[in-house]
């Protein structure tokens, strides 16, 4: 990754992600603005909904990883993108590996309390293989 494309992903990365304690188990957390999340909301509330769950590592050789994340919503047809950097969120990757849960939150709620949309990954095997993508990328 020449260093013009590693500022472009550190420029383009989504800083607000978090882990919230749910059953005593720490649960991924993107916040998302608050306008995206409320039509999201909108969207699929009172529905059946299942979430295709997409994660792609992106790496350098050199110790910088990224993982872009895709959600692809059954309804709706919602999909949202977001370029994580696994070097500064390894504790989000591990939390998301797991509980193989995900959860989308705005900025205005209690993380684990309220307005809190809560995915079960479908696939959970594809977490753990991230994670372990991502500690290797990481050790280069």
């Amino acid at each position: 990754m020449a260093n013009e494309e590693l500022e472009k992903f550190l420029s383009e990365r989504h800083k607000d992600v978090t882990l919230f304690d749910f059953e005593d188990k720490k649960v991924s957390c993107i916040i998302l603005d608050e306008k995206k999340f409320d039509n999201i909301m909108k969207t699929v509330a009172g529905k059946p909904v299942s979430v295709e769950t997409n994660l792609n590592i992106l790496q350098d050789g050199l110790g910088h990883v990224f993982v872009k994340m895709t959600l692809q919503f059954s309804q709706g047809g919602i999909e949202e993108k977001f370029l994580i950097y696994a070097n500064e969120n390894v504790d989000f990757f591990e939390a998301l590996a797991e509980t193989t849960m995900l959860a989308l939150s705005s900025p205005n709620s209690q993380y684990g309390n309220s307005n809190v949309f809560m995915i079960q990954l479908p696939k959970p095997e594809r977490a753990q293989n991230a994670l372990n993508i991502i500690r290797k990328g990481l050790h280069k």
